[in-house]
């Protein structure tokens, strides 16, 4: 969404009549005099009359909690730590008696609705709770204690929730604020430890959205930048361009103040100014005048800029400050709900329909099934990824060729696949167990076998491993992708991941006593018809007759090496051959050496072909044939399983409750931004 701070081309045109909202360099030589007129007229004048349209419109918004919906809207956060004053320029900016006492006096955010009435009885009333309480004005401070009491408890704990207090009064100022508790760092009696905690995260819930504009009000009698109101609004508005400071207790502190609003070490780039607190019984009236005589008379205070002084300054600072962010920002929030509105309205036209019969629930799990078929022959069958773009663990097609190339890597690498390490003593070993009454120099085929067994028993884990690996990533697959399509129907989808569990248990056990036949199959005989067995095999028997002489040769001058290079194999250890007198069972070691390494290099490559082929069948008949078996789990033998569908689960319920209550509001908030839209440009032209 975008941030109401930044005006672009589509900004309604906003306040030029009143200067502008930072501060302005105070001109000493201007008179020090604050007329009398000015300290008895309205606090505001009939300037209200033109912005009020646009107050009352957010105002709507802000009844509707629009908020709630994701819909920032241009507040006035009014925040102060404890004891700054804030409650005396809240009832100096309304004319009313808002509650006082000793320690934290606003527990819950107040926030504040002033509207300029030309009756001459007031109207005042408190929102909170989906009730609206008529109050006498003597009794304000009472009534908002009893509903803070209801809203956040009897004892001195603090609340989010808000209370909204309504002024419609004669001559107050067209505002709508938030007054947020005051800052403490010790809990007094009946507070909790974590009363800190708790108010600063109210205020940064307030303060943090870019529209609101942050109200810091500040006692004359501190260093300013040792406040922690200041602390709190420099983390959200680091160069004060929507922090406005109100300096009160000036007739304590009135020495120095002048430097300190002009320096301006704290940021606050919409400026200062600076008010006299009503004193004792002062009449509102009263306190005006006395706030004129101050500032006119007092030699530090008439120094001040008259511009920046005063109750009734402040109140049309933040009119104006209000009415040009509200312009700012309507054009957005008319986006921004028109957005939510259509994107809440699609999420609800995609939830299910309630089901109210057999029918209906076999209709649905039919479409969940067939719906999970089809995501699965994308993501392992097709390599299609578009539903699952950035979930990587998904990509079925893409990690089978990632997991074969580990399998066919861990298989060319393991001990079995060794060349060099003990070379020709299995060998040897096979060719004397197998001795027996035959031809001389004649290769006998029951030492190949019994080596071939020995090396694929050895190596057997492996295509078992591979084989339980990945059908537990298949298992993982089905059951996300089945339960991502069974999520509005809560008791389909409890079923369904027992279901998908027990049919891919079922086909793991299959693929795994197949792989287990492929491997006693090897181990069965000898075999291939591949031309590259003897290709290899002749290659490497040119190097016998080379190899033999290295280690029974006898017309060496110098001693007979420990080693010998064998293309394909490297530097082979010898010493331990030399043992052997007998050069016939060396070369018929040699030879059958030969022929298991090049049919060894034959078993690899089809023994990973098999895997890969078997597996991929098994994927394809999971996704086009074995999916089904789901319906029949699903539906059970009694078609209990289709009546607990019926039963709508109470999370989906509240969704799409939550849903058609937030559709409710977002359209009245758009019609009534709409209203207002309709007439912005008569307004328009006031306002300029």
């Amino acid at each position: 969404m975008g941030s109401c701070n930044e005006a672009d081309s589509g900004s309604i045109s906003v306040i030029n009549d009143f200067e502008d909202s930072q501060p302005a360099t105070p001109h000493m030589e201007q008179p020090k005099v604050v007329g009398a007129a000015a300290a008895q007229a309205p606090i505001i004048s009939s300037y209200n009359d033109k912005i009020r349209p646009l107050l009352d419109v957010i105002d709507r918004l802000r009844l509707l909690m629009v908020m709630k919906e994701g819909i920032q809207l241009p507040t006035i956060v009014v925040v102060g730590d404890q004891s700054s004053g804030k409650s005396s320029v809240l009832e100096s900016l309304a004319g009313v008696n808002l509650p006082r006492s000793q320690g934290i006096c606003t527990r819950v955010p107040l926030i504040i609705r002033l509207q300029n009435h030309a009756r001459q009885r007031p109207e005042l009333y408190l929102e909170y709770n989906g009730k609206m309480v008529p109050v006498e004005e003597p009794q304000i401070a009472t009534a908002i204690n009893i509903a803070t009491d209801e809203v956040a408890g009897p004892n001195k704990s603090i609340s989010d929730t808000p209370l909204t207090l309504v002024v419609r009064k004669d001559g107050v100022p067209d505002l709508t604020m938030v007054d947020l508790p005051g800052i403490t760092r010790v809990p007094v009696h009946g507070q909790p430890d974590n009363i800190y905690e708790q108010i600063r995260d109210i205020i940064m819930q307030y303060i943090t959205p870019k529209e609101s504009i942050i109200l810091n009000v500040l006692s004359a009698t501190v260093d300013f930048s040792t406040c922690e109101s200041i602390r709190m609004s420099q983390q959200v508005d680091k160069n004060g361009e929507r922090t406005l400071a109100v300096v009160t207790k000036v007739d304590r502190a009135p020495e120095g103040l002048v430097d300190k609003v002009t320096a301006d070490d704290v940021n606050i780039g919409l400026g200062y100014v600076c008010v006299r607190n009503r004193i004792g019984d002062e009449s509102y009236e009263e306190a005006r005048k006395e706030e004129a005589r101050l500032f006119e008379n007092n030699a530090h205070l008439s120094c001040i800029d008259k511009s920046i002084v005063g109750v009734h300054v402040l109140a049309q600072k933040l009119v104006h400050i209000q009415a040009n962010a509200i312009a700012k920002c309507l054009p957005d929030i008319v986006r921004n709900i028109s957005a939510k509105l259509d994107e809440n309205v699609s999420e609800l036209e995609k939830m299910p329909k309630a089901l109210t019969s057999i029918a209906d629930a076999t209709q649905a799990m039919m479409r969940v099934i067939q719906a999970a078929k089809e995501s699965l022959k994308k993501l392992l069958w097709r390599g299609e990824f578009d539903e699952y773009p950035e979930d990587n663990t998904t990509h079925g097609t893409a990690l089978f060729v990632e997991m074969l190339n580990r399998f066919s890597d861990e298989l060319h690498n393991c001990e079995e696949s060794n060349l060099s390490k003990d070379f020709l003593t299995e060998e040897i070993k096979g060719l004397e167990d197998a001795k027996g009454i035959g031809l001389p120099n004649f290769l006998p085929c029951e030492a190949f076998l019994r080596i071939l067994r020995r090396k694929v028993e050895r190596i057997s884990y492996l295509p078992i491993k591979f084989t339980e690996m990945y059908w537990d990533y298949i298992e993982g697959v089905v059951i996300s992708v089945v339960m991502r399509h069974s999520e509005m129907y809560y008791h389909l989808k409890v079923s369904a991941k027992g279901a998908a569990h027990n049919l891919v248990q079922k086909l793991r056990e299959q693929s795994i006593n197949r792989v287990k036949e492929l491997v006693e199959m090897e181990k069965l005989t000898g075999y291939t018809c591949s031309p590259d067995y003897m290709m290899e095999w002749k290659k490497l028997m040119n190097q016998q007759d080379h190899f033999i002489n290295q280690i029974s040769g006898t017309n060496y001058k110098q001693p007979r090496p420990c080693s010998v290079n064998l293309q394909g194999f490297g530097e082979i250890q010898v010493e331990h051959l030399r043992q052997h007198s007998n050069v016939s069972i060396l070369q018929q070691a040699f030879d059958l050496k030969m022929r298991m390494v090049a049919y060894w290099k034959i078993f690899k490559v089809r023994l990973v072909d098999s895997m890969a082929l078997h597996l991929q069948y098994g994927v394809h008949n999971l996704v086009n044939n074995d999916i089904d078996e789901i319906v029949k789990e699903l539906m059970g033998p009694d078609g209990h399983g289709l009546e607990k569908m019926l039963v709508e689960y109470p999370a989906v319920v509240a969704k799409r409750e939550k849903l058609k209550n937030s559709i409710k509001v977002l359209k009245e908030s758009k019609d009534s931004v709409a209203k207002i839209m309709d007439r912005i440009v008569l307004y328009d032209a006031y306002l300029v």
